[in-house]
């Protein structure tokens, strides 16, 4: 397409709520004329949370949830829960047009820097599945790097209290852990609100899902 078509719609899939405002908020910034419908199923993070319903069920969920975006006419499809990388997987062999998995562009970009990189993580069941993932990609790259993870659990919890100072407050707490590395990564896209304190404590290149999944599916889409 050309750079003047960018009225494609592009197809959120959210497994929290909490993560369509810094999705949102990434499109404004970077991509305001592109049309995005927002589709939401949080019983997907509660029942993964849980570790009563079967992987495969929720994979088949998920899956059904990005057919109905082809349906509404997708050019893109991107998700925003972090810890159904696996699921997303089957969805992107499934469908035609492009799909990103929450992280995948952030990791590229923290992968292309090189160095030490922390993550900040606030799922604690995306933990597993990001490393992987991470590691996966650093690999097919050829690139020698090293990851370090953290969990702030409390932060999702005071998020979904709609404490937003409190959750950033716990991240830049937690963050200082990672004093002189070169890049840190928030996992979660909630997480992104807490971008500006995390660079002011740590004073070091802070890259987030959103706005880095925004870029990547930007450029894949929009052709200058």
């Amino acid at each position: 397409m050309s750079s003047a078509d960018t009225t494609n719609r592009i197809v959120l899939i959210h497994a929290t709520a909490v993560s369509i405002a810094p999705l949102r908020a990434a499109f404004e910034a970077q991509w305001p004329e592109v049309e995005t419908v927002n589709l939401l199923d949080d019983s997907l993070s509660r029942d993964l949370n849980s570790g009563t319903v079967d992987y495969h069920e929720i994979e088949e969920r998920i899956l059904k949830l990005a057919v109905y975006g082809e349906q509404l006419g997708a050019g893109g499809i991107l998700f925003s829960c972090s810890a159904f990388g696996k699921a997303i997987d089957k969805v992107k062999r499934r469908l035609p047009m492009p799909v990103l998995k929450p992280n995948e562009a952030m990791f590229e970009e923290a992968i292309g820097r090189g160095g030490n990189i922390g993550m900040i993580a606030t799922f604690k069941p995306s933990i597993p599945s990001l490393e992987k993932e991470f590691y996966a990609l650093a690999e097919e790259r050829s690139a020698s790097v090293q990851l370090e993870s953290i969990l702030v659990e409390e932060a999702m919890s005071a998020l979904g209290r709609g404490e937003l100072k409190r959750h950033n407050r716990l991240i830049k707490e937690a963050c200082t852990v990672f004093a002189g590395y070169e890049t840190v990564m928030l996992a979660q896209f909630s997480a992104s609100q807490a971008a500006a304190d995390v660079e002011a404590e740590l004073g070091c290149t802070v890259l987030t899902s959103p706005h880095s999944a925004v870029k990547k599916l930007r450029n894949m889409l929009v052709h200058t």
